[in-house]
């Protein structure tokens, strides 16, 4: 006698689905001030894996190992904090000239509309200097504590440092836990699985900062050259906000064009400055972040482009930094089950036998 299988409606599924996405959001939202210091731990933790392992190979006990590898990313990390608010601090200085330096480039606009179209606006006579002078210093001051205030959210005080601490200690167990789970599984073949996640995360952090070198050389390079003052810490910022496609890049470039703009005496420094970054991000586009980051975030731009705004809607700048390598391991554990490798399908690329498949089924019909 058989028996009857019970099959949900298709309907009951899709309204499971979109429940279970609402109380994730609302568990992320509500969790932020924990959650965000874990996932930031845990990829330091991953980050800093393989000196730890080389430590120990050399005898080191893991305590020991552990705590250098805190202090490691401590100092390194304190060091750019500190780099970057002193830098932004004072660009108070450099604004004394600018209620000069707007004059002019309003004479100039009424010159060129006058010569060119007839038009006198006397856009110079009716522009309050003063004002804009006041307005820019408070908002240079804004800046730095906005960044301030980004950068404890990103630190999460002493969390980061402890749980990096503890996943570092006891990732062996971590691994132990997940083949428990999975103990219907083969032990090596969950482990290989475990090792190749952990791979991922640190080949595509690993990579982004390789990538992240070869910018701020590139950008301090072109900086110099231009002319602009603070080359290196614009070099720098620009690198570092590249962790964050399609937004980051733009932020990079509009402050160097900006500051150019308002404190240097000719409009070619900004438009100068705007080819140099369109070269740099046609060279991080198409040949550094392909060869060196390569397929580890294979995620297409849809998918990244909306998982930014509601990473950032949610988590603010730290969800649009862990959002990526986040939504590559989902990714990644999506494609271990058939049953869920149609989200994993969703959320990466097109591979490029399956288009030329669908190129030939094309040419076929």
């Amino acid at each position: 006698m058989k028996t009857k299988q019970f099959s949900i409606p298709s309907y009951l599924k899709a309204l499971s689905v979109m429940v279970f996405i609402i109380v994730l959001v609302f568990f992320l939202i509500v969790g932020k001030g924990l959650l965000v210091p874990l996932f930031m731990g845990g990829f330091f933790a991953i980050l800093f894996t393989p000196f730890s392992d080389f430590l120990e190979k050399k005898r080191v006990p893991r305590t020991l190992t552990c705590v250098i590898s805190l202090l490691l990313m401590t100092f390194t990390v304190a060091g750019l904090i500190s780099f970057i608010i002193g830098n932004m601090v004072s660009f108070t200085k450099d604004f004394t000239n600018v209620s000069d330096r707007i004059n002019t480039v309003a004479l100039e606009i009424d010159h060129w509309t006058h010569s060119t179209f007839g038009i006198n606006e006397n856009f110079a006579s009716k522009m309050d200097s003063e004002a804009i002078l006041k307005f820019v210093n408070e908002n240079s001051s804004s800046i730095s504590a906005f960044a301030l205030n980004a950068i404890g959210s990103l630190s999460g005080l002493v969390l980061i440092p402890i749980f990096m601490f503890f996943f570092l200690l006891y990732r062996d167990h971590l691994t132990k836990m997940m083949v428990k789970i999975y103990r219907d599984k083969d032990p090596a073949l969950v482990k290989i699985r475990i090792t190749s996640l952990r791979k991922i995360i640190l080949n595509y952090i690993s990579g982004v900062g390789k990538v992240m070198i070869i910018l701020a050389i590139l950008n301090i390079t072109a900086y110099s050259i231009i002319g602009v003052k603070h080359a290196v810490f614009f070099g720098i910022l620009g690198a570092i906000l590249n962790i964050i496609p399609y937004i980051g890049p733009l932020i990079g470039v509009s402050l160097p064009v900006i500051y150019s703009f308002l404190t240097m005496d000719s409009l070619i420094y900004p438009i100068l400055i705007l080819g140099a970054y369109q070269v740099i991000q046609l060279v991080e586009g198409n040949f550094l972040t392909p060869k060196i980051v390569g397929s580890n975030v294979n995620l297409n731009a849809f998918i990244t482009f909306l998982g930014l705004l509601i990473g950032g809607s949610i988590w603010g700048v730290a969800g649009m930094i862990l959002v990526i390598p986040t939504l590559a391991i989902l990714r990644e554990i999506f494609d271990l089950s058939e049953s869920t490798k149609p989200f994993a399908l969703l959320l990466g690329e097109e591979k490029e036998e399956e288009k030329e498949n669908k190129q030939t089924d094309e040419t076929i019909n």
